[in-house]
């Protein structure tokens, strides 16, 4: 069990940090209803999602794909992207190096 906090991230939205260190964090981030955003951002880390539960429409640069459970995919560093719940459900996200801003 992780000793991290559970964060709202916005309107239906947590993070929780579950692993930590220098060269990765693993992050889940639970969607709790439909519509709910993951907003559109970008930053220098690598990250690899992995879709545990839900279905999620996740705008990658210019192109949209819609993603279920256990499908992953892994955004280069400074592509923009985010997604919008289909289904309420969870994504679990590494990120390297780690996510200083998420501690």
């Amino acid at each position: 069990m992780s000793h991290f906090p559970i964060v709202s991230t916005g309107e239906h939205v947590t993070r929780q940090v579950l692993s930590d260190h220098s060269e990765i964090m693993v992050v889940a981030f639970r969607f709790k209803a439909v519509g709910a955003i993951g907003d559109l951002h970008s930053h220098p880390h690598v990250q690899a999602t992995y879709v545990e539960s839900g279905r999620f429409r996740f705008t990658l640069g210019e192109r949209e794909q819609v993603f279920g459970p256990g499908d992953s995919f892994v955004i280069p560093s400074g592509q923009t992207h985010g997604c919008i719940c289909l289904e309420p459900g969870k994504l679990v996200d590494s990120f390297t190096p780690r996510r200083d801003d998420f501690l």
